[in-house]
């Protein structure tokens, strides 16, 4: 997984709110720079508008600094169809809420949550996206 966030960006950022995009349901994670941890939120089962008003009433609960949204690839790293809409969404959420919002390569991140026996694998695809994020920020 790789991260496209820049240090002077996500400095001074403390609270995030992560999302795995999915057509039907949106997994969602907590978490803040001091602990590197997430911690799982329930997962949205909307779709469009249905799914940004879901997010909206979690953003106003946990007043995040900033959003944080895993990006599909093939393993080669292109592109596909789910890569765009997850775009999309983020491009959605830049203009509903004034956040910043960080995209993360989210390749395996289901795959890894189901290998560790998640109950709601879209929960924990969330966890593990916002915890690479988490992780980029040290490095930077």
């Amino acid at each position: 997984m790789s991260v496209s966030a820049s240090a002077p960006v996500a400095l001074g950022l403390q609270t995030f709110l992560a999302f795995d995009f999915g057509i039907k349901r949106t997994g969602v994670a907590t978490g803040n720079r001091l602990t590197r941890t997430a911690s799982p939120q329930p997962t949205i089962a909307a779709n469009k508008d249905q799914r940004l008003d879901a997010v909206a009433l979690r953003v106003k609960e946990w007043q995040p600094d900033a959003l944080v949204v895993g990006v599909p690839f093939h393993p080669d790293g292109a592109a596909h169809e789910n890569t765009a809409r997850a775009q999309k969404f983020v491009r959605q959420l830049r203009a509903r809420f004034a956040l910043p919002v960080f995209e993360v390569d989210e390749r395996y991140s289901t795959t890894e949550a189901i290998s560790s026996g998640a109950n709601d694998a879209d929960a924990a695809s969330a966890c593990i996206i916002l915890e690479q994020f988490l992780r980029s920020l040290d490095n930077e």
